[in-house]
């Protein structure tokens, strides 16, 4: 990032904070009330708390929302409340004004994703829990923010929405969204989904199709997707096609973290015009697969040069998955399995980030 990408939030500033009471093990309210508040009144920083009720709430909030009043959405949560509020964005008339006003996100939930990758980026050692909100609210306090890819995403049933964490099908998903049920017990919820889908390790076979980072083509105009062709036609040319059909996992992911203690995508950063695209062929043993998630923890997984785990920089993907078994994950939240391709857009947003 130069100089010229950064920007700084105003003094006084107009927070408005959009808190899911029930996100993670439910501590999201009394953690803003003990942790943030103080911090924010320090910094010159007024919040005006908006407790989400039910599903989408935050999403309508957002795209009635007199935006002129705020001078940053700040979302205490986790990933998938993040994703509701951009794309309630994403539906005003007004779009692109509207994803001017800087967004910033607060971990409340159990898989802060984004929360991690931004601690990560500000180059902060690795925390978790009160350690990792701290952390996020001293970087909301500084007020610096910054410019921040999003990738569109395309279903075979005609839903588009905007994403800003990862895509993922196969293993992932399946514990990310299994584990849902353990949600109380806070990160521990994914270790304990991980040894779960491991016992009983799936198969998915489908077609995996990719636009390489590598072939620059134009960007086009925010939000057109000038790099896919409808999902009924073939891929075009200049398109890789994974030749082989049977896969464990496929994760295209845009940050670092793919979860607090999961470094997935170590070179990752805010606005670097790429999707990484993970895929684990099927044939590994699940020590194997072990051993990567293990080893995930500290973002050595590819150093194991594990021959089933491959990791392509990429522009633009592709998934038809054969049948409609299994789930798909958008930022962490459960799609219908179904053909889906999605696109890198630059800078489309901006995001509270340390320098």
């Amino acid at each position: 990032l130069s100089p010229a990408d950064y920007g700084v939030l105003p003094r006084p500033c107009r927070a408005l904070v959009l808190l899911n009471p029930q996100s993670g093990a439910g501590r999201a309210l009394e953690d803003f009330q003990a942790v943030v508040q103080p911090m924010l009144a320090d910094a010159d920083i007024t919040p005006t708390v908006f407790v989400t009720e039910r599903p989408h709430h935050a999403q309508e909030k957002v795209q009635d929302e007199d935006l002129s009043q705020w001078d940053v959405l700040v979302v205490m949560s986790g990933d998938g409340l993040l994703h509701e509020v951009l794309n309630g964005l994403m539906e005003r008339p007004d779009w692109e004004q509207a994803l001017q006003t800087p967004l910033c996100i607060l971990p409340g939930g159990s898989g802060n994703a984004l929360a991690a990758s931004i601690n990560y980026y500000a180059g902060n050692d690795h925390v978790a829990k009160k350690k990792l909100l701290t952390n996020c609210t001293f970087i909301l306090c500084k007020g610096l923010h910054a410019p921040m890819d999003l990738v569109s995403l395309s279903t075979a049933s005609g839903k588009r929405f905007f994403s800003f964490l990862g895509f993922g099908w196969g293993f992932i998903a399946d514990v990310d969204i299994d584990s849902e049920k353990y949600r109380r017990l806070g990160n521990a919820r994914f270790t304990l989904g991980t040894l779960q889908c491991l016992v009983r390790l799936r198969i998915y076979q489908g077609r995996l199709s990719y636009l390489p980072a590598a072939a620059l083509t134009g960007d086009g105009e925010p939000p057109a997707d000038t790099l896919l062709v409808p999902l009924g036609q073939p891929v075009p040319p200049h398109w890789v096609v994974v030749p082989e059909e049977e896969f464990v996992c496929v994760y295209a992911i845009y940050q670092s973290h793919l979860g607090t203690n999961l470094l997935m995508a170590p070179a990752a950063r805010l606005h670097d015009g790429c999707i990484h695209l993970f895929y684990v062929r099927a044939g590994i043993s699940r020590v194997a697969l072990l051993k990567i998630f293990l080893a995930m923890g500290r973002g050595t997984h590819l150093e194991l040069n594990c021959p089933h785990l491959h990791c392509v920089p990429v522009r633009a993907f592709r998934l038809e998955p054969r049948g409609s078994a299994g789930v798909m994950t958008v930022d962490g939240e459960a799609l219908a399995c179904e053909p889906v391709q999605g696109q890198i857009h630059g800078r489309m947003c901006r995001v509270v980030t340390g320098s």
